[in-house]
């Protein structure tokens, strides 16, 4: 390998890592990333030339530290304020030796603040993923159907917040931590979704972001063993084993129950459950464990026709007056419909939409079409699939339909 591709390799495993110790060094976000993109700059001159260091990360955050050193002295001509931060950067502050100092815990740091209570839910995850997981501004509209200027300014206000407000980067006090690991937990899950199921565009899955929600899942266990970090890394592992599983070769969706189980990932799948088990066993679980439980039950079954629908609809129970929602009552409406019959099922589901809820959700439609379907009932589960493919925006998702109406068509 050249020391161009070693380098790239590098970015691509140590960038992150790098970024999270400079922010801590430097206390300030967009100076962090300006010194990591010219330590990496350095690292393209000198690296072909003299090889690569024996810690490439220590000379990266090394490295990156003085150059930002370096540019706010700079800049302190300019503005005398400057001066004062430089000399507090440059005086008193030793490099950490990086076989004593945990990179980990930068890292959780860095989730913990960009994940505060304090920011919008909106902010929280456009930072999680520019500043954690490094994607672009462009990557996180796209994934979260926004425009990119709409992010950005996202990133910045967030940003804003986090210096003006004084927010500190570090993991909150024990006692602080219910309520920042909630936020924590609920940004990695809908990065995890994204990745799993994505809202829109030609492929069903997003492996990049479902991968990066795995590893965030994992630094957090390592770090912080609490039964719901738990139970959620269980969650994300159980349907990341279905993944392959879930498009044929051509791209297109296939359901759950028609899925080569033969294709799911069993490692992944052991140990799953294994945290599932962990997680219920402390009996201070909540609704990500709860969640797991159920995708468990599906791993556990050899067939579709195997699954123990009976204990879904309990787990689904509990969930529901754990964490109750729309969504919610209408997974559990589901579960009923494959215990009790798709005419169980589908009261439970107009229920739900003569209320209003999911009114605009394409898989509430989806899922009562699909019931009709069942029933006989043509004529309505036409217009139940056309309603779904109306409001639909991933494409495999759109073609399932589609087929779906062609055959009823046909019929």
């Amino acid at each position: 390998m050249g020391a161009e591709d070693a380098i790239a390799e590098i970015y691509r495993t140590e960038s992150r890592r790098v970024l999270a110790t400079l922010i801590r060094l430097l206390s300030d976000f967009d100076l962090a990333e300006e010194a990591l993109q010219d330590a990496f700059a350095t690292a393209l001159e000198k690296w072909p030339e003299e090889g690569l260091p024996a810690n490439p990360r220590a000379w990266l955050v090394s490295t990156g530290r003085f150059k930002a050193l370096d540019a706010l002295r700079r800049r302190a001509r300019f503005d005398a304020s400057l001066e004062q931060i430089a000399e507090r950067l440059g005086h008193g502050v030793t490099l950490p030796d990086p076989d004593e100092e945990s990179v980990e815990d930068d890292q959780l740091r860095l989730i913990f603040t960009c994940c505060h209570p304090a920011l919008p839910p909106d902010a929280r995850l456009a930072l999680t993923l520019r500043e954690v997981c490094g994607l672009t501004t462009e990557e996180i509209a796209h994934a979260f159907l926004s425009t990119p200027p709409t992010v950005a300014q996202r990133i910045v206000r967030a940003k804003a917040k986090i210096r003006d407000a004084g927010i500190p980067y570090r993991v909150p006090e024990w006692a602080e931590l219910p309520d920042r690991l909630d936020s924590v937990l609920q940004v990695i899950y809908l990065v995890f979704n994204e990745g799993y199921s994505a809202s829109s565009g030609g492929s069903l899955t997003r492996h990049d972001l479902s991968a990066e929600a795995i590893r965030l899942g994992r630094l957090l266990v390592d770090l912080l063993p609490e039964p719901e970090a738990v139970g959620l890394l269980g969650l994300m592992l159980l349907h990341e084993s279905r993944r392959i599983a879930r498009t044929s070769a051509e791209g297109e969706l296939v359901l759950l129950a028609e899925q080569d189980r033969m294709r799911w990932n069993q490692e992944q799948i052991v140990e799953g459950t294994a945290l599932v088990e962990r997680s219920l066993a402390s009996r201070r679980f909540g609704p990500y464990t709860l969640q797991a439980a159920i995708a468990a039950v599906h791993a556990e079954a050899s067939t579709a026709a195997a699954t123990d629908w009976a204990q879904i609809v309990g787990l689904y129970d509990v969930l529901a007056r754990v964490d109750p929602s729309p969504v919610v009552e209408l997974n559990r409406a589901a579960a009923v419909a494959m215990r009790d019959g798709p005419a169980a099922g589908l009261v439970l589901i107009d229920a739900i939409l003569v209320r209003g809820d999911l009114a605009d959700y394409h898989l509430a439609h989806s899922a009562r079409a699909d019931l009709l379907r069942r029933l006989g009932r043509t004529g309505e589960a036409r217009i139940a699939y056309e309603r779904a493919l109306a409001l639909a925006r991933q494409e495999p998702e759109r073609r399932f339909l589609e087929r779906r109406l062609a055959e009823l068509t046909a019929a």
